[in-house]
């Protein structure tokens, strides 16, 4: 017999979607009411001041007034913000600062507000809820669920705690869920990634798991432990786990193998979190993409990729934008970001309501682990294993090994050598050194245990003009990408080779 709280779970979950559906009915109205809550909010502090907030009164003036900002333009003023200064991008101060990897200038401190921190909470909330509405399916509800996420253990800089937004997020579960969540909040403090994992298969073996969560690679870390320490199938272990709630990462290329370690199909719902804002996560099994939180003290901006490294690139509100066209995003928020560029593209599947799907970057990256490494990156470390041993290269290119014969996944160099280095393993070792010192990211991948060192895959003399050659590109304007998320043009190279 269903519990209370599943018996419950259900009219709740209806009221959040009808009320979902008023605002995501009146798009265009609902977010020019949050910017004009965003200006008056904000009209008062250093950055209202300083770009005459007072004065803006449609999008229209707003572009004027604001520019695109990276984290580098908008660094100025957090740096006064991270020194404890009130009143600069937002009024008072921020509850926390989400640590992330900065690409340019080391970490990164996003500010997180009262006004901005419910909105993390809700979203993850509601996309649960949405999951119920839609299918009736309430079993997991009464189930244990597991969160893999980072160390909830925070440090304060100057009167405001740091985190990784994960361990913040940690702090917030509500009160009707600290019984079913595992793991226990010590194993969660624990920081090394493979202790932390042992622990946790240890007190989750014994439960009746019923949702599980994380980014896809971590995840698949732990379903491995789980079925090296039993002998079977994860869906066998876990008999009523029927939900898995993923970010982060692009799902698919995992999905094959992890049906395979469940052993069988399992729901799953997709999210958008991001330090600067949890911004989209999936309302619908039965439609692909994932819905855009219009009404969550977030303005959104779009600008066409093709157009954004233009001088005066077009802003488009939401009521401008179509459907499969990759758009660099923007956000303003209650968080004290404005006009910023969150890195990211995302393409449209649906405009009633707008639903969108994760294309990328705007530059190119690899992250199927959740790493963002970038192109200044790879070639930094290049340029420093070669340095250092004498080497000297024609051409590479990087992309990631997900499913390797044997071993954890890695990153495979594929190079052609102008001189060789003399010695392959350490020359492998160098570009690793530089590139965990330039990337957080990617170095906890490789410290936890979820990726091993990159590996350099040497080719024939002339293999990327051959290849270039074959998709008429040789010559030109034309590059090769540096970098992939995929292993298109690794495949091929290696199999010309």
């Amino acid at each position: 017999m269903p519990s209370l709280k599943a018996l419950l779970a259900k009219p709740f979950a209806k009221y959040v979607a009808w009320q979902t559906r008023q605002w995501a009915s009146k798009p265009e109205e609902t977010q020019q009411k949050v910017l004009e809550e965003l200006i008056e909010g904000a009209k008062d502090t250093v950055f209202g001041k300083d770009h005459k907030f007072e004065a803006i009164k449609t999008h229209a003036d707003f572009v004027r007034a604001v520019p695109i900002r990276d984290y580098e333009g908008l660094k100025p003023y957090v740096d006064r913000v991270v020194e404890g200064e009130s009143d600069i991008l937002w009024k008072g101060k921020p509850l926390y600062f989400a640590k992330t990897s900065g690409t340019t200038s080391g970490s990164k401190y996003i500010p997180i507000t009262k006004e901005s921190m419910p909105s993390h909470i809700a979203s993850a909330r509601n996309a649960i809820l949405h999951y119920i509405a839609e299918t009736g399916n309430t079993r997991f509800v009464d189930g244990k669920m597991i969160f893999l996420q980072g160390s909830p253990i925070l440090k304060a800089k100057n009167g405001v705690q740091l985190g990784r937004l994960s361990g913040i997020v940690a702090h917030y579960v509500p009160n009707y869920l600290l019984k079913n969540r595992l793991p226990s909040y010590e194993t969660n403090c624990i920081e090394d990634w493979e202790t932390k994992v042992d622990a946790i298969v240890e007190e989750t073996l014994p439960e009746n798991m019923t949702v599980i969560s994380g980014i896809p690679s971590w995840v698949q870390m732990y379903f491995e432990r789980l079925m090296a320490k039993t002998g079977k199938k994860v869906g066998d272990i876990f008999k009523n786990f029927d939900l898995f709630i993923f970010g982060g990462v692009n799902y698919e290329p995992y999905r094959a193998k992890f049906e395979d370690m469940i052993g069988r199909k399992v729901d799953s719902i997709e999210l958008y979190p991001a330090s600067e804002g949890f911004f989209a996560y999936q309302d619908k099994q039965s439609e692909k993409g994932m819905l855009l939180q219009l009404n969550s003290g977030m303005f959104f901006e779009f600008i066409e990729g093709d157009s954004f490294f233009e001088d005066d690139p077009k802003r488009l509100t939401v009521g401008e934008v179509k459907l499969g066209v990759n758009y660099v995003l923007l956000v303003s928020s209650n968080a004290g970001l404005w006009a910023y560029n969150v890195g990211d593209t995302i393409q449209f599947t649906s405009l009633k309501p707008y639903r969108v799907i994760v294309s990328g970057r705007i530059k190119h990256f690899i992250s199927a682990f959740g790493e963002h490494v970038i192109g200044k990156e790879v070639e930094q470390a290049m340029s420093d294993a070669c340095e250092r041993t004498n080497a000297t290269i024609v051409e590479f290119t990087v992309a990631p090994q997900i499913n390797p014969v044997s071993g954890l996944p890695y990153h495979e160099w594929i190079v052609e050598f102008g001189q060789a280095p003399s010695d392959s393993a350490e020359f492998s070792r160098l570009i690793d050194e530089s590139l965990q010192a330039q990337n957080t990211y990617y170095k906890d991948l490789i410290v936890g245990k979820v990726l091993q060192p990159l590996k350099v895959t040497e080719v024939k003399q002339d293999a990327f003009k051959l290849y270039m050659k074959s998709i008429g590109k040789l010559g030109g304007q034309n590059k090769l990408p540096r970098l992939a998320n995929d292993r298109k043009i690794v495949d091929v190279l290696l199999e010309n080779d």
